[in-house]
């Protein structure tokens, strides 16, 4: 018998709700976005975000379960993200899901947003064996993970200062192109040469696969505002393919690497960052020079959904990892922190 999964997902400015069957199938992925709210500031306004959120949360699971063709009475669990995230935008998403599973007597899935995305490679292909490494690239996270099972992860590295994504954003603004700052840069650096700026890449000691995007960010900054000073004009595109270029460069390095040292054939990319089209190309490139297989998620499912959510829902439930009607969010949950 099929066991289908309701996933909701709240933890920062999309409004999600999905119902997979088995951990593999979606039948429906629906994703209320805030973006449009929120470019006018530049960035996400939490206390906005949850107001929306508990606008749109009924309605956004309602479609969901429409769209699907089933109703609470089919669901054999409810999946939530519990955190990391902005703490009114994960309330609202865990006290829908306590409500669901406490009406209809249903097992309560507390999910960790950061194990999400890595699961939405089993959506991409339901075969993955294990052991696995994953890079997970995100607006708050960078992180090098090796995943030796269901649940069972080992952290290599993560973000010291900026993660990606969030530098994307910094010199987004800073440039002036907006909000998001990642799709926009992307489609910029198009057009650029990645070359034409020297840019600092950050690799910190030896042996170390940690992040740092800070150094890299206050160098652009730095660089458009000297040439602003100076009265000289910035190739805007150029700019935005040396800085993605810099990004992308240390990112697979360390992937790389960690797969040599760890003797791990086989990587997977997540997280919203995971939509970079560069990145997606030079750790294709990467992986397949060193003789290594690569997963990566289609597009929808890099950025926040709740298919991913109802995917690691199910795989904790096979495992018996339930949560309690006292589940609560967690703002800086870590991975592995989930029970």
């Amino acid at each position: 018998m099929s066991e289908l999964l309701l996933g909701i997902e709240t933890s920062c400015d999309e409004t999600s709700a999905a119902v997979v069957r088995d951990g593999r199938e979606i039948l429906s992925n629906i994703i209320a976005s805030q973006i449009d709210i929120h470019r006018k500031y530049g960035g996400v306004v939490p206390e906005i975000a949850s107001r929306k959120h508990l606008e749109s949360v009924l309605p956004v699971i309602q479609e969901a379960l429409d769209a699907a063709g089933a109703e609470l009475a089919d669901l054999t669990g409810v999946a939530v993200t519990r955190g990391p995230g902005l703490v009114g935008a994960l309330l609202v998403g865990v006290a829908a899901a306590k409500s669901i599973a406490y009406v209809r007597r249903l097992p309560l899935l507390g999910v960790n947003h950061i194990e999400g995305h890595v699961y939405a490679n089993f959506l991409a292909n339901p075969e993955i064996e294990f052991p696995q490494l994953c890079l997970i690239v995100s607006g708050g996270h960078s992180d090098l993970v090796l995943v030796h099972g269901h649940g069972h992860y080992e952290p290599l590295g993560r973000t010291r200062d900026d993660a990606a994504g969030e530098a994307f954003d910094k010199v987004a603004r800073v440039m002036g192109l907006g909000y998001p700052g990642g799709p926009l840069i992307d489609k910029l650096a198009k057009s650029g040469n990645p070359q034409a700026v020297d840019l600092p890449r950050v690799r910190l000691e030896n042996g170390s696969y940690d992040f740092s995007f800070s150094g890299l960010k206050t160098a652009v900054i730095n660089y458009w505002h000297r040439s602003q000073q100076k009265g000289e004009p910035v190739n805007q595109a150029d700019l935005a393919a040396s800085f993605q270029q810099a990004v992308v460069d240390v990112l697979v390095e360390k992937t790389i690497a960690a797969a040599r040292q760890y003797r791990i054939g086989h990587i997977m990319l997540a997280g919203g960052v995971a939509a970079n089209s560069a990145l997606r190309a030079n750790l294709r490139t990467a992986a397949a020079a060193d003789g290594l297989s690569l997963t990566v998620p289609p597009l929808v499912l890099c950025t926040d959904n709740a298919a991913m959510i109802a995917c690691a829902g199910y795989y904790r439930l096979r495992r018996g990892k339930t949560a309690s009607l006292a589940l609560n969010a967690v703002p800086y949950l870590k991975l592995g922190e989930e029970d």
